[in-house]
């Protein structure tokens, strides 16, 4: 059972096109409308997946800060990271439900839970784990670049950008505190499309276009 797809590379334009259509396939269908910040969790159940804060235990390579069970549908974070909970939280499960989109064979999953019971007793699926780590690269780099794009969407940023200086930073932290994401994601994601420059080992920033 192939439930997790084969690594490929998958550029920026076609993760950020699927977060965008999630989120207008959202804003269409009622109890589901658009709200900032986004609850990540509202996009999950809307996905049909739960999810779940829990314990989960270290393993061999350390901590975890996150996991998906396929099978089960179901996404659980770490209760015992503190930092996770806020705008790390938010993007921690934005992070999770963008594997399940571009990394998890939904059909394959769906196939299984039409199976009887006694043909899924002997189907074991190991969960994917997410570690809390600072240099994400292959799939976790592109989960994590789904979740920029779902919490901070360009038709929302150019929203709540407008007639504000983004050359301050006290500008940039309000922006970042009304998305609900952390400045530092807010400040990747504006560099990403390409808004704003910053100088490394620098705090000024330039306005390239906006």
């Amino acid at each position: 059972m192939q439930i997790f797809k084969s690594f490929c590379f998958i550029p920026k334009k076609r993760i950020e096109k699927q977060a965008t259509a999630i989120l207008q396939q959202m804003a269409k269908t009622p109890n589901y409308q658009l709200k900032f910040p986004l609850d990540a969790s509202r996009v999950a159940e809307f996905l049909g997946l739960d999810v779940v804060w829990d314990s989960i235990p270290d393993d061999e390579k350390g901590m975890i800060a996150a996991r998906i069970l396929p099978l089960e549908k179901l996404i659980e974070i770490n209760e015992m990271i503190p930092k996770l909970r806020g705008g790390f939280g938010e993007s921690t499960i934005a992070h999770e439900v963008g594997h399940w989109v571009l990394h998890i064979n939904q059909k394959v999953v769906e196939n299984y839970l039409m199976l009887p019971g006694k043909h899924k007793k002997n189907i074991k699926v190991e969960p994917l784990l997410c570690r809390n780590e600072l240099n994400l690269s292959g799939i976790e780099w592109q989960a994590q670049y789904f979740s920029s794009c779902l919490l901070m969407p360009q038709f929302k940023l150019k929203e709540v950008c407008q007639g504000r200086n983004l050359k301050q930073w006290r500008e940039l932290y309000h922006i970042a505190s009304e998305l609900g994401v952390t400045i530092s994601n807010l400040i990747h994601r504006l560099k990403d499309v390409g808004w704003i420059e910053l100088t490394e080992n620098s705090r000024e920033i330039e306005v390239i276009k906006f």
